[in-house]
């Protein structure tokens, strides 16, 4: 389980990538904007409705269920895209 820490200043797509790459378990270079939730890294609906919901936990200001339901969510860049199309520049908490 993370633990709760300050949140950062900034948070980038690297960041993202990351912490996508930590919750599955695969290396970092195996996460790319194309990756696919399902297909690539073996995630099932519940399994990507958990990340989703993490994902929220760890940068403020995203809120995937308020303007997008998690079938509109099948890659990597996806959830990248949305975080940003949400706050230019989300802070975010880190397990750092």
């Amino acid at each position: 389980m993370r633990a709760r820490v300050a949140p950062q200043m900034y948070c980038n797509a690297d960041t993202v990538r990351k912490f996508i790459a930590e919750y599955v378990g695969v290396d970092l270079k195996n996460v790319t904007d194309e990756t696919h939730l399902t297909d690539d890294l073996g995630l099932d609906w519940l399994a990507q409705l958990e990340l989703m919901v993490l994902i929220e936990d760890e940068f403020v200001g995203v809120n995937f269920f308020a303007t997008t339901t998690a079938a509109q969510i099948e890659l990597v860049g996806d959830i990248i895209r949305h975080i940003e199309d949400r706050a230019a520049a989300p802070a975010c908490r880190s397990a750092a």
